[in-house]
Formats: C-alpha cells, sequence, structure tokens
C-alpha cells in the first residue's frame, strides 16, 4: 500500500544546499520524491546562537509504514553526518516527519502530525508551496489556513531561487 508523507528537511551546516540535494537523492530510496518545494533561508529558532538553516519540504510516496520509514530517515541523517551532540543544535541534515497519510501516532520517538509545525515559518512556507490544501488532521486547519494564522515570532524565511 502506498503512502504520502511530507517531510521537512533542514540544514546549516557545510554547503547546506548540497546537503540538501544529497538527501532528496537518498530518500528516493525509501519510496518515491514526487515534489520538492524552492529552497528557504531560515533563522534557527530555539537554539539561536548558531548559523542559518535552508529548509525545503518533500513529498513521498512510499511502502513503508511511518516506524520503517523513521528508521530510513533516521540512516539517511547518519549517512550525510549527522550528530546530537546539542539538542536543536547545528546539523548537517534535519528530516522530520510533518504528515503521513492523515494518521495521528503519538509514541515516544515518533509524533505525527508534527508536533509544532504549526508555529514555524521554516515548515509552513515550503509546505504551502507544495500543498496548500493539505488537512491537519488535529487542528482540522488546511496549511494555508495554518500559514495565514502562523504567530509573529514564527521565525524569518526568506524563498531562494533554487529546489
Amino acid at each position: 500500500m502506498k503512502h504520502r508523507a511530507y517531510l521537512s528537511l533542514g540544514s546549516n551546516v557545510g554547503n547546506r544546499v548540497s546537503n540538501l540535494g544529497n538527501c532528496v537523492r537518498l530518500l528516493s530510496k525509501l519510496g518515491d520524491v514526487t515534489k520538492v518545494s524552492f529552497h528557504y533561508e531560515t533563522e534557527p529558532m530555539e537554539v539561536r546562537e548558531q548559523p542559518w538553516f535552508i529548509n525545503c519540504v518533500v513529498e513521498l510516496q512510499t511502502d513503508l509504514g511511518a516506524r520503517e520509514l523513521l528508521a530510513g530517515i533516521r540512516s539517511i541523517e547518519a549517512e550525510l553526518g549527522r550528530t546530537r551532540e546539542v539538542h536543536k543544535g547545528p546539523r548537517t541534515i534535519d528530516i522530520d516527519i510533518l504528515f503521513f497519510d492523515s494518521e495521528v501516532i503519538d509514541n515516544s520517538d515518533l509524533r505525527i502530525p508534527h508536533v509544532a509545525m504549526h508555529k514555524r515559518g521554516f515548515v509552513l512556507a515550503p509546505l504551502v508551496e507544495i500543498a496548500p490544501h493539505l488537512r491537519h488532521p488535529i487542528l482540522g486547519k488546511t496549511v494555508e489556513q495554518l500559514w495565514r494564522e502562523l504567530p509573529a515570532d514564527a521565525g524569518e524565511v526568506r524563498r531562494l531561487a533554487t529546489r
């Protein structure tokens, strides 16, 4: 059975654009990458004393279940040099599952939809570009509505001319 997942990708260490490109290529091992947003340069949100990020969102069609997808994502992060020394700190790549079909999963290691996505400009700007009518299964609002209601402190987001 094919599942549709939306993933947020971010990088603020090394060649950020290249890191995202390599990540998208590796994600093709987990399924079909059917959409990729433009890249956005975004300010760090929680740990502010670090370089700005480049972010994008991808749509992935996959035969994997949510847990298998998470395991595949963790493997890709490790392959691209991700370390977890500082929580929310600098990283070569960060991959978050935003949505997995319309499922709601709330476990200690996997929470879908992503719990803070509706408060983050770096997630909603690229997501509204590729899936504006996607509905949040808990909040009941579309991505476009969430984007319009984004809090003022959701962080600066600049669209770049690259995908």
